[in-house]
Protein backbone atom coordinates (compact mmCIF):
# COMPACT_ATOMS: atom_id res chain seq x y z
CA UNK A 1 0.00 0.00 0.00
CA UNK A 2 2.92 2.28 0.72
CA UNK A 3 4.09 1.34 -2.50
CA UNK A 4 0.77 2.32 -4.65
CA UNK A 5 0.03 6.09 -1.99
CA UNK A 6 4.28 6.63 -3.11
CA UNK A 7 2.88 6.45 -6.83
CA UNK A 8 -0.16 8.41 -6.36
CA UNK A 9 2.06 10.97 -4.77
CA UNK A 10 4.33 11.18 -8.05
CA UNK A 11 1.49 11.32 -10.17
CA UNK A 12 -0.11 14.19 -8.38
CA UNK A 13 2.54 16.48 -8.49
CA UNK A 14 3.69 15.68 -11.80
CA UNK A 15 -0.12 16.80 -12.67
CA UNK A 16 -0.03 20.14 -11.03
CA UNK A 17 3.56 21.08 -12.42
CA UNK A 18 2.02 20.33 -16.11
CA UNK A 19 -1.20 21.67 -15.95
CA UNK A 20 -3.77 19.78 -18.10
CA UNK A 21 -1.76 18.38 -20.71
CA UNK A 22 -1.84 15.04 -19.45
CA UNK A 23 -5.54 15.26 -19.43
CA UNK A 24 -5.99 16.36 -23.23
CA UNK A 25 -3.84 14.31 -24.50
CA UNK A 26 -1.28 14.67 -26.98
CA UNK A 27 -2.19 18.33 -28.54
CA UNK A 28 0.21 20.94 -27.52
CA UNK A 29 -1.84 24.10 -25.69
CA UNK A 30 -3.14 27.05 -27.52
CA UNK A 31 -0.90 30.13 -27.71
CA UNK A 32 -2.07 32.74 -25.76
CA UNK A 33 -4.02 35.53 -27.54
CA UNK A 34 -2.45 39.10 -27.85
CA UNK A 35 -5.27 41.53 -27.44
CA UNK A 36 -5.97 43.75 -30.62
CA UNK A 37 -4.82 47.22 -30.52
CA UNK A 38 -7.84 49.68 -30.68
CA UNK A 39 -8.20 52.33 -33.61
CA UNK A 40 -9.27 56.07 -32.14
CA UNK A 41 -10.23 58.27 -34.33
CA UNK A 42 -7.56 61.31 -35.03
CA UNK A 43 -8.38 64.62 -34.02
CA UNK A 44 -5.83 65.93 -37.20
CA UNK A 45 -7.55 66.62 -40.20
CA UNK A 46 -6.13 64.14 -43.25
CA UNK A 47 -3.95 66.16 -45.88
CA UNK A 48 -4.90 67.10 -49.31
CA UNK A 49 -2.45 65.99 -51.94
CA UNK A 50 -1.20 68.78 -52.11
CA UNK A 51 -0.14 68.63 -48.12
CA UNK A 52 -2.65 71.12 -47.42
CA UNK A 53 -5.24 69.72 -44.55
CA UNK A 54 -9.11 69.97 -44.66
CA UNK A 55 -8.74 72.73 -41.79
CA UNK A 56 -6.00 74.54 -43.90
CA UNK A 57 -7.94 74.84 -46.92
CA UNK A 58 -11.12 75.77 -44.46
CA UNK A 59 -9.06 78.05 -43.10
CA UNK A 60 -7.82 79.60 -46.20
CA UNK A 61 -10.85 79.94 -48.46
CA UNK A 62 -12.19 82.71 -45.97
CA UNK A 63 -8.98 84.51 -46.90
CA UNK A 64 -8.86 84.54 -50.50
CA UNK A 65 -6.24 85.99 -52.10
CA UNK A 66 -5.12 87.13 -55.90
CA UNK A 67 -3.89 84.55 -58.17
CA UNK A 68 -0.65 84.29 -59.56
CA UNK A 69 0.82 83.24 -63.02
CA UNK A 70 2.29 79.12 -63.28
CA UNK A 71 6.58 79.99 -62.91
CA UNK A 72 6.30 77.98 -66.11
CA UNK A 73 4.04 80.28 -68.22
CA UNK A 74 6.98 83.25 -67.39
CA UNK A 75 7.96 83.12 -71.53
CA UNK A 76 4.30 83.61 -72.36
CA UNK A 77 2.85 86.46 -73.99
CA UNK A 78 0.86 89.09 -72.20
CA UNK A 79 -3.18 88.30 -73.34
CA UNK A 80 -4.08 91.06 -75.46
CA UNK A 81 -7.54 92.43 -77.29
CA UNK A 82 -7.31 94.85 -80.02
CA UNK A 83 -8.93 98.53 -78.89
CA UNK A 84 -11.64 99.81 -80.80
CA UNK A 85 -10.25 103.65 -82.29
CA UNK A 86 -11.22 106.08 -80.10
CA UNK A 87 -13.98 108.20 -81.93
CA UNK A 88 -15.60 105.43 -83.41
CA UNK A 89 -19.12 105.52 -83.76
CA UNK A 90 -20.77 102.01 -82.60
CA UNK A 91 -24.56 103.19 -82.64
CA UNK A 92 -26.70 106.03 -83.25
CA UNK A 93 -30.41 106.62 -83.41
CA UNK A 94 -33.82 108.65 -83.08
CA UNK A 95 -36.24 108.04 -79.79
CA UNK A 96 -39.63 109.14 -79.69
CA UNK A 97 -42.16 108.42 -77.31
CA UNK A 98 -45.26 106.52 -78.61
CA UNK A 99 -47.33 110.34 -78.02
CA UNK A 100 -44.73 112.61 -79.32
CA UNK A 101 -43.68 113.95 -75.90
CA UNK A 102 -39.79 112.92 -75.96
CA UNK A 103 -37.76 113.14 -78.47
CA UNK A 104 -33.86 112.58 -78.80
CA UNK A 105 -30.75 111.60 -80.23
CA UNK A 106 -28.41 109.21 -79.02
CA UNK A 107 -25.10 107.63 -80.24
CA UNK A 108 -22.31 104.97 -78.46
CA UNK A 109 -18.45 106.06 -79.37
CA UNK A 110 -15.56 104.27 -78.36
CA UNK A 111 -13.03 105.49 -76.03
CA UNK A 112 -10.28 103.92 -77.76
CA UNK A 113 -9.43 102.32 -74.32
CA UNK A 114 -11.92 99.27 -74.01
CA UNK A 115 -14.80 101.73 -72.15
CA UNK A 116 -17.16 103.42 -74.27
CA UNK A 117 -19.93 106.47 -74.04
CA UNK A 118 -23.36 107.14 -74.64
CA UNK A 119 -24.16 110.91 -76.12
CA UNK A 120 -27.55 111.94 -75.42
CA UNK A 121 -28.48 115.36 -77.53
CA UNK A 122 -31.13 117.27 -78.52
CA UNK A 123 -33.56 116.29 -75.62
CA UNK A 124 -37.04 117.88 -75.30
CA UNK A 125 -39.88 116.60 -72.97
CA UNK A 126 -43.20 118.31 -72.72
CA UNK A 127 -44.24 115.53 -69.57
CA UNK A 128 -44.57 116.91 -66.01
CA UNK A 129 -41.71 114.71 -64.94
CA UNK A 130 -38.17 113.83 -65.12
CA UNK A 131 -37.09 111.68 -67.81
CA UNK A 132 -34.30 109.20 -67.30
CA UNK A 133 -32.19 106.89 -69.78
CA UNK A 134 -30.12 103.28 -69.88
CA UNK A 135 -29.04 100.65 -71.75
CA UNK A 136 -30.52 96.86 -70.95
CA UNK A 137 -29.82 93.23 -72.31
CA UNK A 138 -33.24 92.40 -72.46
CA UNK A 139 -36.12 93.91 -74.50
CA UNK A 140 -39.09 96.15 -72.31
CA UNK A 141 -42.12 97.16 -73.56
CA UNK A 142 -44.11 100.61 -72.66
CA UNK A 143 -45.76 100.81 -69.36
CA UNK A 144 -43.88 98.18 -68.02
CA UNK A 145 -41.82 99.33 -64.37
CA UNK A 146 -38.11 99.25 -63.76
CA UNK A 147 -36.81 98.21 -60.69
CA UNK A 148 -32.72 98.86 -62.42
CA UNK A 149 -32.16 101.91 -64.43
CA UNK A 150 -29.74 100.18 -66.59
CA UNK A 151 -26.38 100.50 -67.98
CA UNK A 152 -25.38 104.15 -68.28
CA UNK A 153 -28.68 105.57 -66.61
CA UNK A 154 -28.86 109.11 -66.72
CA UNK A 155 -31.41 111.80 -66.12
CA UNK A 156 -31.90 113.68 -69.02
CA UNK A 157 -34.03 115.84 -67.61
CA UNK A 158 -37.50 117.62 -66.69
CA UNK A 159 -39.91 119.08 -69.02
CA UNK A 160 -37.94 121.64 -71.95
CA UNK A 161 -38.05 122.69 -75.22
CA UNK A 162 -35.00 123.91 -75.40
CA UNK A 163 -32.77 121.07 -76.54
CA UNK A 164 -30.43 119.87 -73.85
CA UNK A 165 -27.31 117.31 -74.35
CA UNK A 166 -25.00 115.25 -72.10
CA UNK A 167 -21.92 111.98 -72.26
CA UNK A 168 -22.45 109.26 -69.89
CA UNK A 169 -19.98 106.62 -69.49
CA UNK A 170 -21.12 103.30 -69.84
CA UNK A 171 -19.65 102.10 -66.84
CA UNK A 172 -20.71 97.94 -66.44
CA UNK A 173 -20.92 97.43 -70.67
CA UNK A 174 -17.88 95.79 -70.63
CA UNK A 175 -15.40 95.66 -73.43
CA UNK A 176 -18.20 95.01 -76.07
CA UNK A 177 -21.46 96.59 -75.29
CA UNK A 178 -23.06 95.22 -78.12
CA UNK A 179 -25.13 92.81 -76.07
CA UNK A 180 -27.41 96.11 -74.83
CA UNK A 181 -29.84 96.14 -77.65
CA UNK A 182 -32.35 98.06 -76.03
CA UNK A 183 -32.17 101.67 -74.75
CA UNK A 184 -34.94 102.42 -72.61
CA UNK A 185 -37.16 105.81 -71.40
CA UNK A 186 -38.35 105.99 -68.33
CA UNK A 187 -40.23 108.40 -65.70
CA UNK A 188 -37.53 109.47 -62.79
CA UNK A 189 -40.42 111.19 -60.78
CA UNK A 190 -39.94 110.85 -57.43
CA UNK A 191 -41.11 108.02 -55.59
CA UNK A 192 -44.94 108.17 -54.23
CA UNK A 193 -45.26 111.38 -56.66
CA UNK A 194 -48.87 112.38 -57.18
CA UNK A 195 -48.86 112.20 -60.78
CA UNK A 196 -50.99 109.54 -63.42
CA UNK A 197 -49.88 106.24 -63.22
CA UNK A 198 -48.32 105.93 -66.65
CA UNK A 199 -45.95 108.74 -66.03
CA UNK A 200 -44.77 107.17 -62.28
CA UNK A 201 -41.49 106.44 -60.74
CA UNK A 202 -39.53 103.83 -63.18
CA UNK A 203 -42.80 103.10 -66.29
CA UNK A 204 -40.95 102.64 -68.88
CA UNK A 205 -42.16 105.62 -71.38
CA UNK A 206 -40.32 104.92 -74.73
CA UNK A 207 -38.11 102.14 -76.33
CA UNK A 208 -35.54 102.02 -79.04
CA UNK A 209 -33.85 98.59 -80.14
CA UNK A 210 -29.93 99.37 -80.44
CA UNK A 211 -28.54 98.69 -83.94
CA UNK A 212 -24.60 97.88 -83.26
CA UNK A 213 -21.68 98.26 -86.08
CA UNK A 214 -18.92 96.98 -83.78
CA UNK A 215 -15.16 96.08 -85.87
CA UNK A 216 -13.84 93.01 -85.78
CA UNK A 217 -11.24 92.91 -83.13
CA UNK A 218 -8.25 90.54 -82.49
CA UNK A 219 -7.23 88.45 -79.56
CA UNK A 220 -4.13 86.33 -78.78
CA UNK A 221 -6.55 84.16 -76.32
CA UNK A 222 -8.73 80.99 -78.32
CA UNK A 223 -9.83 79.02 -75.21
CA UNK A 224 -10.29 75.42 -76.63
CA UNK A 225 -12.04 72.71 -74.63
CA UNK A 226 -10.06 69.73 -74.05
CA UNK A 227 -12.09 67.93 -71.45
CA UNK A 228 -12.50 67.43 -68.03
CA UNK A 229 -9.76 66.03 -66.07
CA UNK A 230 -8.56 66.03 -62.73
CA UNK A 231 -9.27 69.51 -60.68
CA UNK A 232 -10.72 70.69 -63.66
CA UNK A 233 -13.97 68.72 -63.77
CA UNK A 234 -16.60 71.37 -64.13
CA UNK A 235 -18.98 72.04 -67.21
CA UNK A 236 -18.47 74.29 -69.85
CA UNK A 237 -21.77 76.75 -69.57
CA UNK A 238 -22.41 78.04 -73.33
CA UNK A 239 -20.38 79.08 -76.42
CA UNK A 240 -19.83 81.41 -78.93
CA UNK A 241 -20.50 82.32 -82.22
CA UNK A 242 -18.11 80.97 -83.38
CA UNK A 243 -18.65 77.52 -81.52
CA UNK A 244 -16.21 78.33 -78.30
CA UNK A 245 -16.27 77.74 -75.19
CA UNK A 246 -17.70 80.99 -73.55
CA UNK A 247 -18.08 80.11 -69.79
CA UNK A 248 -16.65 77.70 -67.49
CA UNK A 249 -18.73 76.52 -63.93
CA UNK A 250 -16.16 75.38 -61.31
CA UNK A 251 -16.33 71.99 -59.68
CA UNK A 252 -15.43 70.66 -56.24
CA UNK A 253 -11.15 70.54 -55.79
CA UNK A 254 -10.55 72.61 -59.55
CA UNK A 255 -7.31 74.44 -59.00
CA UNK A 256 -7.09 77.35 -61.39
CA UNK A 257 -3.70 75.72 -63.13
CA UNK A 258 -5.83 72.84 -64.19
CA UNK A 259 -8.91 74.84 -65.46
CA UNK A 260 -6.20 77.04 -67.67
CA UNK A 261 -4.21 73.86 -69.25
CA UNK A 262 -7.85 72.24 -69.71
CA UNK A 263 -8.70 74.98 -72.39
CA UNK A 264 -5.50 75.54 -73.22
CA UNK A 265 -4.33 79.12 -71.96
CA UNK A 266 -2.19 80.48 -69.34
CA UNK A 267 -3.55 80.99 -65.62
CA UNK A 268 -2.63 84.96 -66.85
CA UNK A 269 -4.79 84.41 -69.56
CA UNK A 270 -7.76 83.29 -67.23
CA UNK A 271 -7.02 85.76 -64.96
CA UNK A 272 -7.49 88.63 -67.40
CA UNK A 273 -10.39 87.08 -68.61
CA UNK A 274 -11.60 87.44 -65.26
CA UNK A 275 -10.85 90.18 -63.42
CA UNK A 276 -11.41 89.95 -59.78
CA UNK A 277 -10.98 86.11 -59.58
CA UNK A 278 -9.79 84.93 -56.54
CA UNK A 279 -7.94 81.28 -54.99
CA UNK A 280 -7.52 79.49 -51.41
CA UNK A 281 -4.82 77.44 -51.07
CA UNK A 282 -0.98 76.63 -51.78
CA UNK A 283 -2.39 75.09 -54.87
CA UNK A 284 -4.49 78.19 -55.68
CA UNK A 285 -7.96 76.39 -55.75
CA UNK A 286 -10.88 78.37 -56.76
CA UNK A 287 -14.54 78.49 -55.27
CA UNK A 288 -16.54 75.73 -56.43
CA UNK A 289 -19.88 76.92 -58.00
CA UNK A 290 -17.87 80.11 -59.49
CA UNK A 291 -18.56 81.01 -63.36
CA UNK A 292 -15.38 81.74 -64.99
CA UNK A 293 -15.67 83.91 -68.23
CA UNK A 294 -13.96 82.18 -71.60
CA UNK A 295 -14.77 85.06 -73.83
CA UNK A 296 -12.28 87.48 -74.78
CA UNK A 297 -15.49 89.85 -75.52
CA UNK A 298 -17.26 88.98 -72.41
CA UNK A 299 -14.65 90.27 -69.96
Amino acid sequence: MNRIGAIAVVLAATVAVSGCSLLRGPDPLPAPSTPSATTTPSDTPSATPDGESASDLLEASANPRTPTPEPTESAAPAPTLTPIPAGTVLAQGDVASPKGSIHFHFRVIANGDDTFTAQYSGFTSTLPVPVGVGLFDLPRAVGDGLTYPGVGDRVLGGPTSAATAVDVPLSGSGVDPSHLGTLVVSSAAAPGQDVPVEIAAGKVLAVSTVRWSVPARQTNVHPKDAGTRANAAGAVAGTTAAGAPAAYTVAPDDLIGDVAARFGITVRDLVWLNEGVQVFGQDQHLYEGTTLNLDPLGR
